[in-house]
């Protein structure tokens, strides 16, 4: 009983032995360890932060490689487009020798940028050491960006010599046409003469040559209206309250309609008496005769006399001729004391005017051109053989197609039909049967007409 157990141990022992040397045999010549699994986890982790680090340095290696390549490429786009920029430039003015190196330099830039397409194609891409071939190319690109920029400049300041030429050019031809209208002016005032107002007969005389001869005479009231405002500005006056002051409660629609105010007085003043042969004015050694016939005859020799004199030179070779008179009475009538002396410092001109003297100042050479031209459309209408009037259209009247037209295109802007007039600028006449339309200021669009 007690052998059996003795024998199983033994048998026990003699395995473990035999296990114990297969497994010295197979870890020669060395031996084995139990590791434990997080010293192997550990050994793991670390073999793959190694291999992270080498491909992430591979990568930014290639990375800085392809920067440095595209600003070589931007740098080299940069330069092609300056040498672009010279041969442009070499151009005009021509210049063979620059226009030559220009194209050899886009040919040599445009080859270098076939390489460059070709190395990526193939991928040799060579940027070592890449940061200073990322530096290099920064200052190419520079450098080519400032060559373009001083050829723009050159290209600009040529521009602008030129448009300085092209200026300088224009203002010497404006001179000369502006010494060439002077010069006509000299001429047309000196004889007075006006070639369409030649074509003028007494026998034939028609509404055509009123007209004619009123637009002529208006041009020369637009041009006084002018030289006053100018004559106010340099006074300093009030332009806005000088016009409302004219023409009051008035909203103009536009900042230079303002001049209208100031042509409607004039024209008011200077039409004044229109209707009466003495001009009502108060006649002197001369006065028109009272038989029609003979007061046609009388007032068309007036007419063939001042279309062809200054008015100035007619004034001092006839002082007491009714022309004279009519001056006179609407220089004093028109221009106010005040007006006078803010624009001149004194009263000289209207002492000289009251006396039967002609001051020869532009400010009353314009006036007497003006008057001049009115006096003649006045002795053109009583060379007709029909009534001649003047009508003026009283405010908040409907506007009428067939006695007005407006000197602006509010009454175009009105659909409803219903404008009104604000003020007369020129008044309108009646040659018999004919109308001759007055120009007229309307109420702009939705404005209220202020009585």
């Amino acid at each position: 009983m007690d052998s059996a157990p003795n024998k199983s141990g033994r048998i026990a022992r003699t395995f473990s032995r035999v296990i114990s040397l297969k497994s010295r045999n197979r870890s020669k010549p060395g031996f084995c360890l139990l590791i434990p699994q997080e010293k192997l986890r550990c050994c793991e982790s670390h073999q793959f932060e190694k291999e992270d680090a080498d491909e992430a340095k591979e990568e930014f290696k290639n990375r800085a490689a392809m920067e440095a390549f595209v600003a070589k490429l931007f740098a080299t786009i940069s330069t092609v487009k300056a040498a672009y920029a010279e041969l442009q430039m070499a151009q005009f003015p021509y210049n063979g020798d620059a226009i030559q190196s220009a194209d050899q330099a886009v040919v040599d830039e445009l080859k270098s940028l076939s390489e460059l397409k070709y190395s990526y194609l193939k991928k040799q891409i060579d940027s070592s050491p890449p940061h200073v071939t990322l530096m290099l190319a920064e200052i190419q690109e520079q450098q080519s960006l400032m060559k373009t920029y001083e050829i723009t400049m050159k290209k600009m300041r040529a521009e602008i010599e030129n448009k300085e030429s092209q200026i300088d050019s224009l203002q010497q031809q404006l001179q000369e046409i502006a010494q060439n209208n002077k010069s006509l002016e000299k001429k047309l005032n000196a004889s007075g003469s006006f070639s369409i107002l030649d074509n003028v007969r007494f026998s034939d005389v028609s509404p055509k040559d009123f007209i004619l001869v009123l637009h002529y005479s208006l041009r020369s009231v637009r041009s006084f209206v002018k030289f006053l405002i100018h004559e106010m500005e340099s006074a300093n006056w009030d332009i806005e309250a000088a016009a409302n002051a004219i023409q009051t409660d008035i909203i103009f629609s536009k900042r230079d309609h303002k001049a209208f105010a100031f042509e409607s007085f004039v024209c008011r003043e200077i039409f004044s008496g229109f209707n009466d042969p003495g001009f009502a004015v108060q006649s002197g050694d001369q006065s028109a005769p009272g038989d029609i016939d003979r007061r046609r005859v009388f007032f068309f020799e007036q007419f063939k006399i001042l279309r062809a004199a200054s008015a100035i030179h007619f004034l001092k070779q006839n002082p007491n001729s009714l022309f004279g008179k009519f001056l006179k009475s609407k220089y004093l009538q028109l221009v106010h004391p005040k007006m006078e002396f803010s624009f001149s410092g004194n009263l000289n001109q209207r002492k000289m005017v009251n006396s039967g003297e002609y001051p020869e100042t532009e400010f009353f050479k314009a006036f007497a051109e003006m008057g001049r031209r009115v006096w003649l459309l006045h002795s053109l209408a009583f060379s007709f053989d029909r009534e001649v009037s003047i009508f003026q259209v009283n405010r908040n009247s409907k506007f009428s197609e067939v006695y007005m037209e407006s000197v602006t295109e509010d009454v175009f802007a009105a659909a409803d039909g219903g404008i009104r007039v604000a003020f007369t600028v020129v008044p309108g006449f009646k040659v018999g049967q004919t109308v001759v339309q007055s120009q007229v200021y309307v109420f702009p669009p939705k404005s209220p007409a202020k009585s």
